[in-house]
């Protein structure tokens, strides 16, 4: 399994309104990094959901239901889309402050390519954004 992090400005589409849709799809990704990404995500891989502008805190966990197909919002054939539905919420957010404050997550792609919508998250990065969420 690998494992990933998504971003969403909350006031376009926040984790309340993922949970309450029951599943999604991540479409409108104009980067071609961002767009490898998503192409590499297999069915199962988890995804940390970020609230990026405003809150700036990963939030919850998203699930892959469906790997890659064409972006249903554009007939250009570069552009993929992912489905998720959310798999669960953290106990407690870690803050991009706190990610940043970590020296052990100095090099996570969050920081090092913060504007990058999806991006991978490395095995150990996960579990210290887990345990500072207070998850097993």
């Amino acid at each position: 399994m690998a494992y990933w992090l998504i971003k969403s400005e909350p006031f376009k589409y926040s984790w309340d309104q993922f949970v309450t849709d029951g599943s999604t799809f991540w479409d409108g990704v104009r980067n071609y990094a961002a767009r490898n990404n998503l192409r590499s995500m297999k069915k199962g891989d988890l995804a940390f959901f970020y609230h990026s502008n405003e809150g700036l805190a990963i939030v919850g966990i998203a699930k892959v239901v469906k790997e890659a197909y064409q972006d249903p919002t554009t007939e250009e054939t570069a552009w993929l889309a992912v489905d998720f539905k959310p798999y669960k919420k953290l106990k407690t957010p870690v803050t991009l402050a706190e990610i940043k404050a970590n020296p052990s997550l100095v090099n996570m792609a969050l920081i090092r390519l913060g504007r990058l919508s999806v991006q991978p998250v490395l095995d150990n990065e996960w579990r210290l954004v887990m345990d500072m969420a207070g998850e097993k």
